[in-house]
C-alpha cells in the first residue's frame, strides 16, 4: 500500500513538473529577416517553445532531440499580418441570413476560415467585426491551440449610428429591435458608454463605422455618420482604456473627421481627398486600403447577388479603387495591410500585395505594410513582423524572393504560427 502510494505521488509530481522545451530547427535556403533587409544565404533558425532564439548562417549542429524542418529550397520570412478580416463571414451571402443564422454558426464558419487564412501565410489578423462573442471564441481557440489559425486581435461588434452601416438594416422595425446587438449610440455620453461595454466584453480594439458602407442596405450613400463630438468621445474613451480605434470609412468627410477626432486607422479610405489625407498625415492616422474587398465585389456585380441599393454604391467605389493608396503615398500618409477578407474568399488575402504595387507601392513597401508596419499599428513591433531572437515564431516559406516578385506571397508553402506548424 505504501509502495503504491509512493508511486502515485511520484507520477503526480512528474506530471506537474515542467515539460522539456520543444526545440525546432529550420534549415532555410535564405532568410529575409524583415522588409528592410535583403535575403541571406542558407541559414538556420532555432525555435524554442514558440520563440525564435537564434538565427545563424549555414547549418550549425542541431541540438539533441530537436525537430528539423528542411526548407533549404525556400525563402523564410516573417508571418504576414492582415489588419481587416471577417473570419465569420463568407462572400455573397444574403443580408437576411443574420435573421436566421445563430452566432454559434459564425464560430463554425470562422474555424474553417481561420485555417484558410493561416495556410495563406497570415499568422496574425485583426478581426474587424462579428457577433458578440464569435471573434473572442475564435481568438481563444487559436491562442490555446484548440483550432489551427492565426493570432486574432478581435473587435467584436462594431459601434455605429442608429440605422447606419454596422447597425441592422433592411428589415421591419420590430425585427431590427430583436436583432440589435446593443452597440449603436447617439451622443457623446452614450458612445463613451458603448466603448466601455465593448471593452468589458473583451474587445482588443474598438471598431466603428464612421461612414456609410458598400454592402449594407442603408442607401444614403457613403458619407459621414457620427458627429465630431461622438467620434472624439469614442477615441478618447478607447485610448483611456488602452485600446485603439479602427474606423470603417469610405467618404472623404468621414475620413477627415475621424482622423481629427484621434481615430487610429482608416479602413478602406475609398474616397479620400486631399483634405482628408492632410488630416490623416497631421494626426498620424494609418490608411488600411482593403483593395481586395472591391475585387470581391466586382466579381459579383450584376449577378443578382447584391440588392439594387448595394449595386449603386459598389459601382461608385469601383470607379476610384486604388486611388487612396496612390494619393496616400504621395502625401506621406502611412499605409498598412488589410483586405476585408470575407467580402472575398478567405485564403486569397495575399492577392492584396499585387494590388498595392499596382497602385504605387514598391514590393518592399507592400511587404512592410503586412509585417513591420502592421506590427506597429497593433503595438506589437517587439513581438511580430520580423525574424529576430525573442520574437514570436511566426514564420512562412515561399519559393522566390518577394522583394523581386511580390506575387510569390500568393502561394505560401509552409507556415509556423507561435511555434506551431500549420496543418
Amino acid at each position: 500500500m505504501t509502495l503504491r502510494w509512493t508511486a502515485s505521488l511520484a507520477a503526480l509530481a512528474l506530471a506537474a513538473s515542467p515539460a522539456f522545451a520543444k526545440t525546432t530547427v529550420i534549415r532555410a535556403g535564405s532568410v529575409l529577416r524583415d522588409a528592410s533587409s535583403e535575403p541571406s544565404g542558407p541559414a538556420t533558425i532555432t525555435v524554442v517553445d514558440g520563440r525564435i532564439t537564434a538565427i545563424a548562417e549555414g547549418s550549425p549542429p542541431v541540438p539533441e532531440g530537436a525537430e528539423v524542418v528542411d526548407l533549404s529550397g525556400k525563402t523564410v520570412l516573417p508571418g504576414l499580418v492582415d489588419l481587416h478580416v471577417h473570419l465569420a463571414s463568407d462572400p455573397g451571402g444574403d443580408f437576411r441570413d443574420e435573421a436566421v443564422d445563430p452566432d454559434e454558426w459564425g464560430v463554425v464558419v470562422g474555424t474553417r476560415n481561420a485555417l484558410s487564412t493561416l495556410r495563406a501565410g497570415f499568422t496574425t489578423v485583426r478581426e474587424a467585426g462579428s457577433g458578440q462573442y464569435v471573434a473572442f471564441s475564435l481568438r481563444r481557440g487559436t491562442a490555446e491551440g484548440v483550432i489551427p489559425g492565426p493570432r486574432i486581435v478581435a473587435a467584436g461588434p462594431a459601434l455605429s449610428i442608429v440605422g447606419g452601416h454596422g447597425d441592422t438594416t433592411g428589415f421591419r422595425e420590430d425585427v431590427h429591435h430583436v436583432l440589435d446587438q446593443g452597440y449603436t449610440c447617439t451622443g457623446a455620453v452614450e458612445c463613451a458608454e458603448k466603448v466601455r461595454k465593448a471593452s468589458r466584453a473583451g474587445a482588443d480594439v474598438i471598431k466603428i463605422t464612421a461612414t456609410g458602407g458598400v454592402l449594407s442596405q442603408q442607401g444614403r450613400g457613403l458619407g459621414a455618420h457620427f458627429t465630431d463630438g461622438e467620434m472624439k468621445s469614442i477615441a478618447d474613451t478607447a485610448h483611456s482604456l488602452g485600446l485603439k480605434v479602427m474606423a470603417h470609412a469610405h467618404g472623404a468627410r468621414g475620413i477627415e473627421a475621424a482622423s481629427n477626432a484621434g481615430i487610429d486607422t482608416i479602413d478602406h479610405g475609398t474616397f479620400a481627398d486631399d483634405a482628408a489625407l492632410k488630416a490623416m498625415k497631421a494626426n498620424g492616422t494609418w490608411m488600411i486600403p482593403t483593395l481586395m474587398a472591391l475585387e470581391g465585389v466586382r466579381a459579383r456585380l450584376g449577378k443578382g447577388v447584391y440588392t439594387p441599393t448595394v449595386e449603386v454604391k459598389a459601382r461608385q467605389a469601383l470607379e476610384v479603387a486604388g486611388r487612396q493608396v496612390t494619393r496616400s503615398k504621395a502625401m506621406g500618409v502611412k499605409i498598412a495591410f488589410g483586405t476585408d477578407a470575407g467580402v472575398f474568399e478567405h485564403g486569397r488575402n495575399g492577392q492584396e500585395f499585387a494590388l498595392l504595387v499596382k497602385a504605387g507601392l514598391t514590393n518592399r513597401e507592400a511587404l512592410a505594410s503586412a509585417t513591420t508596419s502592421a506590427a506597429q499599428v497593433l503595438d506589437m513591433e517587439n513581438e511580430i513582423g520580423r525574424i529576430a531572437p525573442g520574437y514570436s515564431a511566426d514564420l512562412i516559406a515561399v519559393s522566390g524572393n518577394p522583394l523581386a516578385d511580390v506575387r510569390v506571397l500568393e502561394k505560401v508553402d509552409w507556415v509556423m504560427a507561435r511555434g506551431r506548424v500549420a496543418p
